[in-house]
């Protein structure tokens, strides 16, 4: 299933959902600047060789919404279960650094 929409409610959903894993699909150097805590990154560019769990529901995230719609396309199409969530740029919440 893919979820568009407001990072805040997506970010809600990520934290009611068991087992789920939070993924910045940024660049490293932008995650390094800073992204939602617990977060873990995994660039699109290199998405395509990611090592995060099948079975885990991933919950994506970018700056505006637009690269984490692609690469939860590219991962849906690799079997995983994935929620993009939108972009960080709409975020009501601590940064980590």
């Amino acid at each position: 299933m893919i979820l568009f929409g407001n990072i805040n409610r997506g970010l809600e959903t990520y934290r009611a959902t068991s087992g789920a894993i939070l993924v910045d699909v940024r660049e490293a150097d932008e995650f390094a600047t800073g992204h939602i805590p617990g977060a873990v990154n995994a660039p699109l560019s290199t998405i395509s060789n990611t090592t995060l769990p099948k079975d885990a529901p991933l919950f994506l995230y970018c700056l505006r919404g637009s690269r984490s719609k692609r690469a939860a396309g590219i991962l849906k199409k690799m079997g995983y279960t994935v929620k993009s969530i939108g972009g960080i740029s709409g975020y009501k919440g601590t940064i980590e650094r």
